[in-house]
């Protein structure tokens, strides 16, 4: 079924919202200014995303103690590749295309910070050593090239609630004991040796 509403031109798109703000494209820049910098160094989480020669998508979140991330200099930076579930989707997309887009996120804070640009993958072993944490050195690290850098407004944080602690609900509970059970015909048991397993990846392999 054809939706008789498609917004299908940038025309269409420009009638329904609008122009850009006087002045809003001056806040994007090619390189890490020092606020840049700073919103970095105490950020612990990021979402990394990036595309396939055909142009399929994977987001994928990042995080680790604040200032993970290691800025370079001020169009570079390099993100450490902790132990993870081995399907490497972002670095299989980096070797395919070499494109990068950045979320950062800091707790209770409403703005992010959003980069994209170019990407390569390093097992460069002073990096790798320089970014260990727990004692242990990163699997590998992606270094990010810097070619657009901004930061967005809060309005999705304040619209969400996210750093509202009243608005939350109770905790979610993610088994995927039970998804892959039931995927695979597999039964409770199963679903929570699985998810026991899981529990004691977390606390031994960060």
């Amino acid at each position: 079924m054809t939706d008789p509403h498609r917004i299908a031109t940038i025309e269409e798109l420009r009638e329904v919202i609008g122009q850009p703000h006087p002045g809003v494209a001056q806040k994007i820049t090619d390189r890490l200014d020092e606020d840049a910098r700073q919103f970095i160094a105490v950020a612990p989480f990021l979402v990394l995303t990036t595309a396939d020669a055909e142009g399929r998508l994977d987001a994928s979140p990042k995080g680790d103690a604040p200032g993970f991330v290691m800025v370079e200099d001020e169009q570079t930076l390099v993100i450490p590749d902790r132990p993870g579930n081995k399907l490497a989707y972002g670095h299989l997309n980096i070797l395919a295309t070499g494109r990068i887009g950045l979320l950062f996120v800091v707790p209770n804070t409403s703005e992010t910070l959003r980069i994209n640009g170019r990407a390569e993958l390093t097992r460069d072993p002073g990096i790798l050593r320089m970014m260990a944490a727990r004692e242990k050195p990163a699997v590998l690290a992606i270094r990010v090239f810097v070619e657009e850098c901004f930061f967005h407004c809060g309005k999705a944080f304040i619209r969400s609630g996210l750093w509202a602690p009243e608005s939350w609900r109770a905790k979610q509970r993610v088994s995927f004991g039970s998804m892959y059970a039931r995927r695979t015909g597999g039964d409770q048991a199963m679903a929570e040796a699985i998810d026991q397993g899981i529990e004691a990846d977390y606390r031994n392999n960060l």
